[in-house]
Formats: structure tokens, C-alpha cells, sequence
């Protein structure tokens, strides 16, 4: 008889991923880290950051009594991160309470922290039972079952979470939350789907039925939008002048030369100042959720003895490229760095 959780176990001791840096037996808290940070983010990036952020923030304490200064810079360059502020502030009040939530309830009450994520958390964190619906849950789940439902849609995402709750074993449930994860991450894939190594091949109605990469539905995407921008970098000696971002809204908290959305707005500040254009420009393309960003980056000498002037008036600090860096700038104004030849 074919049982689905055995099938996809008895693939996950041979074929699963059992040596990522958070898989441990006795510290919810690092899996806490790798399952935000893995959110909307593939395991290969993750594993550039995880190590760097768990040497400087070994302990929840740790994270919880930092400032969000300390943090920016480890977390910088891997986007969405609405992630690592609630993170930051949920670490916090674990930190206060001296012990991590032991239901799901009471790691959904954390911010940032949803019904999957949660069940990730009891389940690897805690080894006890939890219920997981990422995107590879999602997939597979969709394939296996040749579900043609629009997973956005409520009733579906209730009927997935109903039959991934009827498959998931008591026993062994840790194992089979990562192995699910791992056999959508590696085989189960989203686009060229490797069905010749797959454990669940001759059940799967996709497969059957030739529908492994149509599955599952997905809406037409809507057109993303582009924006261009003015970036203002204004130096002096080696020194550039650099904005820290309000706390929310896009690259909350991070470090980022100064942007304007309309081109004259650049000028007129430029003109206003009485800064002199140098030759020098860049111009990137960086890509986000909902939109893409056009940037060109203006370069503007600043007369030192107007520097602490210049400062004042358009709220930024002179730092050179090196030190925004090591203070927490986003990928796009890294890519500015490289691509600006002074």
C-alpha cells in the first residue's frame, strides 16, 4: 500500500539535505532565523548570510538587546526587509519573556511570523508536530494531487492546508517538513521538473497526465511597472553623502545616497547648492516585487568647506562607499558603487 509520507521519508534518507548550518536538534532559534530569511528567498543566497548573522547574533538575547543599527548591515543585500525588522522586534520580546512560544498560537502571535512559518518552527525548531504550505509544499502538493485550482483563491488555500494536514505524519514529523521542502526545492522544481528521480512519479496525476509544469495554476502576470530615478552622489575626497532611510517604507533603516523620483528635482537641488556636475554617471536597472527601478547616478563635487553645510541640509552623513557599506546599504546602491567610475 502506498503511503505517501513513507515514500517521500525513504527519499529523504538517501537523497535530502541533511547538512544545512540550521538543522539542530536543540535550538529553535537559529531555525527561527533561516526560516524568515529563507522566505521569498533561495536556500544558496540564504546560506551567503546565515553563518555571518548567527557569529554576530549567536543567541536570541542577542539579536532581541541589539539596535537596529547593528543589525542593517547583516542583513543587507538580501531584500524584503520588513523580514529582519520584525524579526529584530520579535526576538525582542522573546528576549524580555526568557523563553520561546511552545504553541502555534504563540509563535503566530510574534510579528512577522504567519500559520506556515509557525508550523515550521514547532515542527523543526521544537520537534514537535507542525504543518507546513510553502511554495514547494504548494507545488508538490498541487502535482502529486493534479489540484487546478487557483491556490490564491481562500477555499483552495483552506482545502491545501486540510490535505497537507491529513498527510503529515506524527512520526518523524521533522523529518518530513524539511524532506517536502527539499523534494519541492530539488526535484519538484518549478520550472523543468526532474519526475525521472522522483519518489512520487508513478502516483503523481501530473505526471500522468503531462501537466508537471503547468501546475499549479498560476494568474497571468500582471505587467510590472518601471519607475526611473535621479540619484544624487555627491563627494567629496573620498567621501560620499549618504542618507539613512526612515524606519519604514522601502530599505527601511538602510544607508542609501540620496534619490528623487523626478529628474528637475535633482537639478533644482544641485542648482539650489550651487554644486558643480562632474562627467561622471551610472545607470542600473534593479527590480523589485511590484516594480522595477531605473536609476541614474549624477555626480556632483562638494567644495570641502561647504560639506558640513551640505550635510545639514539634505540630512546625510559623508561616508565613504566602504564604511555605508559596513553600516547596511541596499543591493541597488551596491550596484551603483560598481558601476560609478570616478
Amino acid at each position: 500500500m502506498f503511503v505517501f509520507s513513507d515514500a517521500l521519508l525513504a527519499w529523504f534518507d538517501v537523497h535530502g539535505r541533511h547538512d544545512l548550518p540550521w538543522q539542530t536538534a536543540d535550538d529553535p532559534y537559529r531555525v527561527w532565523v533561516s526560516e524568515i530569511m529563507l522566505q521569498q528567498t533561495q536556500v544558496k543566497t540564504v546560506l551567503q548570510y546565515f553563518g555571518r548573522f548567527m557569529q554576530r547574533f549567536p543567541a536570541v538575547q542577542d539579536l532581541g538587546r541589539a539596535s537596529w543599527d547593528d543589525v542593517a548591515p547583516y542583513w543587507a543585500g538580501l531584500g524584503y526587509y520588513a523580514r529582519a525588522r520584525n524579526l529584530h522586534k520579535a526576538a525582542g520580546i522573546v528576549a524580555r519573556q526568557g523563553k520561546f512560544p511552545e504553541t502555534l498560537d504563540g509563535w503566530i502571535a510574534l510579528p512577522g511570523i504567519g500559520r506556515s512559518t509557525a508550523g515550521a518552527l514547532m515542527s523543526l525548531g521544537l520537534r514537535q508536530y507542525g504543518v507546513i504550505m510553502d511554495g514547494n509544499v504548494k507545488r508538490v502538493l498541487a502535482r502529486f494531487f493534479a489540484i487546478e485550482d487557483d491556490l490564491s483563491k481562500p477555499q483552495a488555500e483552506r482545502a491545501m492546508w486540510a490535505l497537507a494536514e491529513q498527510l503529515c505524519p506524527q512520526s518523524r514529523n521533522h523529518d518530513y517538513t524539511q524532506a517536502i521542502m527539499d523534494l519541492g526545492a530539488t526535484v519538484c522544481t518549478p520550472k523543468k521538473p526532474l519526475c525521472l528521480y522522483c519518489p512520487m512519479q508513478q502516483r503523481c496525476k501530473a505526471h500522468q497526465q503531462g501537466m508537471e509544469t503547468e501546475l499549479p495554476f498560476k494568474k497571468p502576470k500582471k505587467a510590472v511597472p518601471v519607475k526611473d530615478g535621479q540619484v544624487l552622489l555627491l563627494c567629496s575626497g573620498g567621501e560620499w553623502l549618504w542618507q539613512q532611510r526612515p524606519d519604514s517604507g522601502l530599505w527601511g533603516g538602510l544607508w542609501s545616497l540620496p534619490v528623487f523620483e523626478q529628474a528637475q528635482e535633482l537639478q533644482q537641488a544641485a542648482q539650489g547648492f550651487g554644486l558643480k556636475p562632474a562627467a561622471a554617471r551610472a545607470r542600473i536597472t534593479h527590480s523589485f516585487t511590484h516594480f522595477t527601478w531605473q536609476l541614474e547616478a549624477l555626480t556632483f563635487h562638494a567644495p570641502e568647506d561647504q560639506k558640513e553645510h551640505l550635510a545639514i541640509e539634505l540630512n546625510g552623513q559623508w561616508l565613504s562607499p566602504e564604511s555605508a557599506a559596513a553600516l547596511g546599504i541596499p543591493a541597488a546602491m551596491k550596484k551603483l558603487i560598481s558601476a560609478v567610475n570616478l
